[in-house]
């Protein structure tokens, strides 16, 4: 399996990352024994180093808990994982009955989480978060998790100005992370790629990461365009949510919303997902795999990251960033409609 540098800082990840999100109880509260084994399929089917993507936000820290709490378990050497830390989310005492961020997303948690994304801010997320790992294992990649939500709560045009400033500030704290050898590559993660591109003319960075941006289903030139200069600035790309959070693999919920064909918006979506399955029946190409190969396809796009509550899928997702799609199945999409005719990459 080919290994990638992330920017030049020397990191090099393997073309998939894992998501931990189910280790935070995402949609549903798993045993510690899945949340192992998990872990553990994610060792045996990847070379070393093995990478885990992860945050504060997910299941107010537990994500991190479980993470460390497994990898221990298992006896796994710091040398052989990376660990990437999305930071601007801190744990907080559950004063509630439920959480109060997400609400309706993470289940059974005994904490809360509170966003604080400002120099003093992100620092405290790291200490936290190193923490939460148990000592033993820190994260390598370090980012600003959520700056796109963060500007969308500002209420008025200098409000947002404020907030942009508390996210150059946040960069700041991990730029003096990273001087002083904790992190060794920044980035910045989030589902509106137009923020990161607004971030990154203002910060430094090694490496970004899109989600529900760059799909099979959701491809935009101008996006493509933007993804092309981060890849002649030697900035890595990490590629996310690609199955718009499991409805193109046949999920229940797109975008991490429930969705029902009760819109033309929404009759459109199932009907795309409809017509890429029968292509992808005819072909033979699991509508995973196609995913997957899609989104590893632009320049610059250095591995994948993907999730699942499910430890038997955790092959299978290994598979699917090595299987090759025959260029028939693109040919077909394309005239189909279901994809660009533009796009030149496949």
């Amino acid at each position: 399996m080919k290994l990638s540098e992330i920017g030049k800082t020397g990191v090099k990840v393997p073309p998939i990352i894992f998501g931990t999100s189910a280790l935070g109880n995402l949609y549903q509260a798993l045993p510690f024994d899945t949340k192992l084994e998990i872990v553990k399929q994610a060792m045996e089917f990847v070379p070393s180093p093995v990478v885990f993507d992860s945050a504060g936000k997910y299941g107010a820290g537990l994500a991190l808990e479980m993470l460390g709490e497994c990898l221990d378990t298992l006896n796994i050497s710091p040398e052989n994982v990376i660990i990437s830390n999305k930071l601007g989310w801190k744990r907080t005492p559950l004063l509630t009955s439920e959480p109060t961020f997400e609400q309706g997303v993470w289940m059974d948690l005994k904490n809360d989480a509170a966003q604080d994304i400002s120099y003093e801010g992100i620092l405290h997320c790291y200490e936290q978060g190193n923490q939460l790992l148990g000592g033993k294992y820190s994260p390598q990649l370090a980012s600003v998790h959520d700056p796109d939500e963060y500007l969308d709560g500002a209420a008025t045009a200098k409000e947002r100005d404020k907030r942009f400033f508390e996210i150059v500030e946040a960069y700041r704290a991990l730029a003096d992370l990273k001087k002083a050898g904790k992190v060794k590559a920044i980035g910045v993660g989030a589902k509106k790629w137009k923020v990161i591109e607004e971030i990154s003319k203002a910060v430094e960075l090694d490496w970004v990461m899109f989600a529900n941006s760059m799909t099979i289903l959701h491809h935009p030139q101008e996006l493509l365009d933007f993804m092309e200069s981060l890849h002649k600035k030697s900035i890595s790309i990490v590629n996310s949510a690609v199955f718009h959070a499991g409805f193109l693999i046949g999920g229940k919920f797109f975008d991490y919303k429930l969705i029902e064909p009760n819109s033309a918006e929404n009759k459109a979506i199932f009907k795309w997902r409809e017509n890429f399955f029968e292509i992808c029946k005819k072909h033979n190409i699991s509508p995973a795999v196609a995913c997957v190969s899609f989104a590893t396809s632009a320049p610059g796009v250095v591995s994948i990251a993907l999730n699942t509550s499910n430890p038997k899928h955790i092959k299978g997702n290994v598979e699917s960033v090595t299987t090759k799609v025959p260029e028939e199945f693109w040919y077909e999409m394309k005239e189909n409609g279901l994809i660009s005719k533009e796009y030149r990459y496949l």
